[in-house]
């Protein structure tokens, strides 16, 4: 989608994100990585800024405005765009054909089930344990992998850790009792691990929601983000 063109003190990208959103999360987190700067804006989710919707009729963040007027509106898409541009963990380079095929799992069939055992009231044809049930094929298929390897996609966190980790925070957040004591003992320590990190730290910051006359708040380019060990 190509926004009007911008005004002639748009220097950096807009991101127009939301904290605790896994999907803003993730492109925040290929962001930081990357070492660019954008310009953030933190948005309430029951009050969505116009100059956003204008942009994005779908509501939905993350959002990102180029200063070409070029508008990027799906997570992944953010992620790689950053990634592009510069990845200096080499997240790109870890068997990308197969974290995509992870990821699409994750995006799919397991949000899918994540959404009903988060917000079970909504779905009542079902129980919260059944939906947790269907989740938990995709734990165990991460289980499995990280039995074999430090991460995902091999020995180094790369794109599908950080495309996929923010989903497993949420769901692990439903029941945090039960996943504990959950027999996924790899993916557990694969969470604390990311959520112990300086990366996960500078991506979880606290910003006030954005207005039309607020000043510029960066987000980004981030000194002394280590990789996740």
């Amino acid at each position: 989608m190509i926004a009007p063109s911008p005004t002639t003190e748009q220097i950096y990208p807009i991101l127009y994100s939301f904290r605790r959103c896994p999907y803003a999360m993730r492109a925040r987190l290929a962001i930081a990585v990357s070492g660019l700067s954008v310009a953030l804006r933190e948005i309430e989710l029951s009050n969505k800024p116009e100059a956003m919707l204008a942009i994005s009729p779908k509501g939905t963040v993350p959002v990102l405005l180029l200063p070409n007027g070029q508008v990027i509106d799906q997570s992944l898409d953010i992620m790689l765009w950053a990634l592009a541009l510069h990845d200096p963990q080499d997240w790109l380079d870890q068997s990308p054909e197969d974290a995509k095929r992870l990821i699409e799992w994750n995006d799919g069939d397991f949000k899918y089930s994540l959404d009903r055992y988060k917000y079970a009231d909504r779905y009542p044809e079902q129980t919260p344990a059944d939906y947790r049930q269907q989740g938990e094929v995709f734990l165990a298929a991460l289980e499995t992998r990280l039995q074999r390897t430090r991460f995902l996609c091999g020995d180094s966190f790369s794109l599908a850790d950080a495309a996929i980790l923010p989903f497993i925070r949420q769901f692990a957040a439903v029941d945090n009792t039960w996943f504990a004591g959950s027999p996924y003992p790899a993916l557990q320590h694969c969470l604390d691990n990311f959520l112990a990190s300086n990366l996960f730290a500078a991506v979880m910051r606290k910003y006030p929601p954005w207005k039309a006359d607020d000043p510029l708040v960066l987000f980004g380019n981030e000194a002394g983000l280590v990789p996740i060990k």
